[in-house]
C-alpha cells in the first residue's frame, strides 16, 4: 500500500515544510489542491459536503496548482505530487501538458496528473469555456495530455480541438500518470479508458465499496488488466492495520489520509507543528507496519 499525504486549506507557507516531512516520515505522495477563482455570488453547492455551503473556501490560500508543485518538488527529492484534482477542461491542454511534461522532467518524473471536471459553471466563465459538453471535452484534453507529454510530434482534431503537428521540448521520461477523479459512471469509465487510475473524493464506507464495485465491473467489460492501475481512496479504514488490508483486497493501491477537517471558515488555526507531530505519528502507527 502506498500512502498520500492531504492537507489542503491552510497556509500557504506550511506546504513546503509538510511536504518534506511527509517525505521524511515514508509517505510516497502528498495530494495538491487546485482552485482558481471565488465568486462573490453563486448558487453553486459544494459537492462534497452535507450542506453543500461553499463559503468555507472564501479567503483561503490557494496557490496555483502547478506552481505549487514546483515549489515543493524544488525543496523534496522522493515525494511524489498528485492534484487532486486539476480541473481540467476549463484550461488549454497545449498548457497543462507543457507544464506537466516540465514539472515530471524536473522531478525525475514524481508527478501523478490527478484530473477532473470542474463542479463550479463560474470556473468555465471565468476562463471563457462553455459548461456544455464539458465531458466530451476532458476526454479530448487527456488526448491531448497523452499525446504532447511525449515530446514526439503530435497532431489531433476533434470536436473542440485542432492541433497541426508539432512537439513539445523535453516531454516527461516516463510516461505521466493520468489519475481521473470524480463519483460518476461516466468519470470510472473515464478513468478506465482514458487514464491510469481513479480518484476518489471521500464519502461513507457503503458508498466506497459500491464505487470500487463499479470500477471493477467497468475495468471487466472494458477487457482492462493493468497491473499498475491505481485506485486512491480516502477511506475510515486507512486509520487501522486491520482496515488497510481491507482496502488492499478491495484493489485499493493509494490511500489518502489527513488528519483534521479543512471545511472551517476562516483561517486554519492548526500550528504547523501540531500537523507534523499527526502526520508523524500516522506514519509510526500505520506506514511502518503495514509496509513492515
Amino acid at each position: 500500500m502506498r500512502f498520500s499525504y492531504a492537507e489542503a486549506m491552510t497556509q500557504a507557507s506550511y506546504y513546503a515544510p509538510l511536504a518534506q516531512a511527509a517525505e521524511a516520515a515514508g509517505y510516497t505522495s502528498m495530494t495538491v489542491a487546485d482552485s482558481l477563482i471565488y465568486p462573490k455570488e453563486s448558487d453553486s453547492k459544494y459537492p462534497y459536503t452535507d450542506t453543500g455551503d461553499r463559503a468555507f473556501l472564501d479567503c483561503k490560500e490557494f496557490i496555483e496548482t502547478m506552481i505549487l508543485c514546483a515549489h515543493i518538488f524544488a525543496q523534496t527529492t522522493t515525494l511524489r505530487l498528485t492534484p487532486f484534482v486539476h480541473k481540467l477542461p476549463i484550461r488549454p491542454p497545449v498548457l497543462v501538458a507543457k507544464q506537466a511534461s516540465s514539472l515530471a522532467f524536473l522531478s525525475d518524473n514524481r508527478l501523478g496528473l490527478g484530473v477532473g471536471l470542474s463542479p463550479w459553471p463560474e470556473d468555465f466563465d471565468a476562463m471563457g469555456v462553455e459548461w456544455a459538453r464539458r465531458g466530451k471535452r476532458m476526454d479530448e484534453c487527456l488526448d491531448i495530455l497523452k499525446g504532447l507529454t511525449t515530446g514526439e510530434y503530435f497532431r489531433y482534431s476533434g470536436e473542440f480541438f485542432e492541433i497541426d503537428e508539432l512537439k513539445q521540448c523535453p516531454g516527461a521520461t516516463e510516461p505521466i500518470p493520468l489519475l481521473i477523479g470524480g463519483h460518476a459512471d461516466a468519470a470510472l469509465r473515464r478513468a478506465v479508458r482514458k487514464g491510469n487510475g481513479w480518484m476518489h473524493a471521500g464519502g461513507d464506507g457503503e458508498e466506497l465499496d459500491r464505487l470500487l464495485t463499479r470500477l471493477a465491473e467497468i475495468r471487466a467489460e472494458e477487457g482492462d488488466t493493468r497491473d499498475d492501475f491505481e485506485v486512491h481512496v480516502i477511506s475510515y479504514d486507512a486509520y487501522t492495520l486491520d482496515g488497510i488490508k481491507r482496502l488492499e483486497d478491495k484493489g485499493v493501491t493509494d490511500c489518502i489520509v489527513g488528519f483534521r477537517i479543512p471545511y472551517i471558515m476562516g483561517p486554519d488555526p492548526e500550528p504547523l507543528q501540531k500537523k507534523v507531530d499527526a502526520l508523524n505519528s500516522y506514519a509510526d502507527t500505520i506506514i511502518s507496519k503495514a509496509n513492515g
